[in-house]
């Protein structure tokens, strides 16, 4: 059987806060999201792993779909 191809929408996630006072794991959340800067926004597919970062984070984040 072959797979099924699964095409996921693009999000635009910008870090708005800063890591000071946040724990070692929130740093490591975005760092895997590359994001390292204030404001720098990246552009990645809204797969089940991505939107399982950004809910751990959210407070750190600001998310929009990319059309």
């Amino acid at each position: 059987m072959a797979r099924k191809i699964v095409r996921y929408p693009k999000i635009r996630i910008r870090q708005i806060r800063s890591v000071i006072g946040s724990t070692e794991k929130q740093r490591a959340v975005l760092k895997s999201l590359g994001l390292k800067k204030m404001n720098q926004e990246v552009v990645k597919d809204a797969n089940p792993a991505i939107q399982g970062m950004i809910r751990a984070i959210p407070h750190l984040l600001e998310v929009k779909e990319e059309s």
